[in-house]
């Protein structure tokens, strides 16, 4: 099966750059990694073994994400600020139930999860999103396991702060 780079990248541009904006927070740093990514995909497209539209898009965005964390480290005269030892301000550790978040549209959750600290939100997409293990993550980012760990318990309870806020906004 023969695939054009311009009908690969009308197709899958939009939804890998929703994955470049999660980790960089910007659309314009996301358009640019987005760049990166395809530059890469095309480069390699001859390699790449064809199974399916599946495996495309996991092998693209894998490309996407990469490239993502390319940009921050890049980005960051220091690694990934990870180590703030603050705990994030919330009245308790129990968050919304599962049938009022997706009560919430995906741009305001998509929104919420970009306000998180850089590496709060690093760390929320490698985890929650790519599904990557811990260790998996701090073998990547050059950090601690329990560091990864800790850290996404506190995206957690930022992110479920910001859940609640708006779904009482919401019930007003």
């Amino acid at each position: 099966m023969i695939i054009r780079e311009d009908q690969i990248y009308e197709r899958y541009a939009p939804r890998l750059l929703a994955v470049c904006q999660r980790y960089t927070g910007d659309r314009d740093a996301a358009e640019d990694v987005l760049h990166d990514a395809f530059m890469s995909i095309f480069k390699s497209l001859g390699r790449f073994d064809f199974r399916g539209e599946n495996a495309l898009y996991a092998w693209m965005r894998k490309i996407a994400v990469n490239k993502s964390l390319d940009w921050l480290r890049r980005r960051a005269r220091d690694p990934i600020p990870l180590e703030d030892e603050r705990m994030p301000e919330y009245a308790d550790d129990s968050g919304p139930e599962a049938s009022d978040v997706r009560k919430i549209p995906l741009e305001a959750l998509t929104k919420m999860i970009s306000e998180l600290p850089e590496g709060y939100r690093t760390i929320f997409n490698l985890f929650c999103i790519e599904g990557w293990s811990h260790a998996k993550i701090a073998k990547e980012l050059g950090i601690k396991e329990n560091s990864s760990s800790s850290q996404y318990n506190r995206a957690r309870a930022q992110l479920a702060k910001k859940i609640k806020e708006y779904l009482n906004e919401q019930e007003k």
